[in-house]
């Protein structure tokens, strides 16, 4: 028998529920909590989403003790919410059906590293800075940096990216397996440390970027890369963002193997310069990065510099030692706390999306967008990776201001169908969660009854983080 996957009119069983988070805190004692303050924590906080708080948090510590609570929930049909830091922009962590968040922060151990085969395996709980820090005296690190210091598991989950993808990928190509806890509460581990294989369905692949929806995933199996010998950042100056896009669209095209370069329009400049004192002309600028040999890392700023003259760019100043090239990429990580004091108050709410298009379509996209910006009256600044196509604009708006409330949710709405018209993504990297949904049917047409099928026969009662991705759950 199919039984139906939760609904937002589905009445709750409160008797099954009752029974359920009783049995968890029996279980885990002092790791479970119905606190309302932990459990607001534990739902969405980052983006205008209402906050939907699960009944119940459990600290988790293996993934035998994951497979114990989900077994628990699907016996009693109560949804369950993976939690790992909280950065997710989208609501992925809200409960809106209510049920158990499971919190993997304290799954913090790194397994193993293999520096010889270049990857290692942790817990879903080590953090980006965590792994970076302990692998560092073996000359390597972890590349992907979505900015926060977010988890591996729900940067796997997410399908994360940052500042570096454009040279080493996203999460999507630096996961090499994992294990994850299914919705009937079985261990799935999938794949080999092997770098290829041809032996049936990619389930890693099917994982990563499920967001929770298919399986909770405990660990991950990532690709470690060798710090590079020498490393160069800088800023270089353009009179348009259209500019800079464009040259950031001919050094990718040139072959050019950049580590980062980064957009950061004049309003994003301006925000950047009040809050890390930069000191930056209010232009647009992009921030970059090479990776290589002295010499290496010499010609492609060469490389650069020529290019940046072809679109009006300034100066490129680089910097090398790693205290200067520290302070940029910090103030470029700490942009969406820099945009927040252009317009502060207690009603002003940032609202933070993303989409991602070809790199040839980069320049209008991001055009179209900052001039419907500006003719909504909106603070908007844009930045992103723009090295993949990927931007990001951080509307600040007033949440008591019905008027201005529609203009931004128009604004969020025409960027995201822009971009998909343009053979985008409504997300190159903040995912679905509850916030995206709607944007999926005329991105995937008859894909999304693909993935219905997916969702269905992995995880028949629906418990599994309802409510996002797919536009009907």
């Amino acid at each position: 028998m199919v039984v139906s996957a939760l609904r937002h009119d589905d009445a709750r069983d409160e008797v099954a529920l009752a029974t359920a988070l009783n049995l968890l805190q029996e279980r885990f004692g002092s790791r479970f909590t119905r606190g309302l303050e932990v459990r607001r924590q534990h739902a969405n906080t980052t983006t205008w989403l209402p906050n939907e708080p699960a009944d119940a948090v459990v600290f988790a510590t293996s993934t035998e003790e994951v497979s114990e609570i989900v077994k628990i929930c699907a016996a009693h049909r109560v949804p369950i919410i993976p939690f790992g830091t909280g950065t997710s922009l989208e609501g992925h962590v809200n409960a809106p059906f209510g049920g158990v968040s499971i919190d993997l922060s304290q799954m913090n151990k790194i397994v193993a590293v293999h520096a010889e085969d270049l990857d290692c395996t942790v817990e879903a709980g080590v953090t980006r800075i965590q792994l970076n820090n302990y692998i560092r005296d073996q000359g390597l690190f972890f590349p992907i940096d979505p900015g926060a210091d977010a988890s591996l598991g729900g940067m796997a989950a997410t399908r994360a990216s940052g500042t570096n993808a454009v040279r080493y990928g996203t999460m999507r190509e630096n996961v090499v397996r994992l294990t994850a806890v299914m919705a009937d509460g079985s261990i799935l581990r999938t794949g080999s440390r092997a770098k290829k294989s041809s032996a049936g369905y990619d389930l890693t692949r099917l994982l990563v970027g499920s967001e929770g929806t298919l399986g909770i995933i405990t660990e991950v199996t990532v690709r470690l890369h060798g710090l590079p010998e020498s490393v160069a950042a800088g800023v270089c100056s353009f009179p348009t963002v259209e500019d800079a896009c464009n040259a950031a669209i001919l050094t990718i095209q040139s072959g050019i193997p950049i580590a980062r370069v980064e957009l950061g329009d004049a309003m994003m400049i301006r925000a950047t310069n009040e809050f890390a004192k930069l000191g930056l002309p209010e232009t647009p600028h992009l921030f970059l990065e090479f990776h290589g040999s002295p010499a290496s890392v010499l010609e492609q700023s060469e490389q650069f510099a020529a290019i940046a003259q072809e679109f009006n760019g300034g100066e490129f100043a680089s910097a090398t030692r790693p205290e200067d090239r520290t302070k940029l990429w910090q103030a470029r990580h700490d942009s969406y706390f820099a945009v927040k004091g252009l317009r502060p108050g207690d009603t002003i709410q940032s609202v933070s999306t993303d989409v991602c298009v070809p790199i040839s379509m980069l320049a209008e996209c991001v055009a179209e967008t900052s001039a419907d910006i500006a003719a909504n009256g909106l603070i908007g600044p844009v930045v992103g990776h723009v090295g993949d196509g990927n931007f990001h604009t951080q509307l600040l708006i007033d949440i008591t201001n019905p008027e201005e409330i529609a203009k931004a949710e128009a604004v969020i709405s025409r960027m995201n169908e822009r971009a998909i018209a343009l053979d985008g993504t409504c997300t190159g990297e903040h995912g679905v969660g509850q916030g995206k949904r709607k944007y999926l049917v005329k991105e995937h047409g008859h894909g999304l009854d693909i993935m219905r099928v997916i969702k269905a026969a992995l995880d028949p009662l629906g418990i599994l983080n309802p409510g996002k991705i797919l536009p009907d759950a």
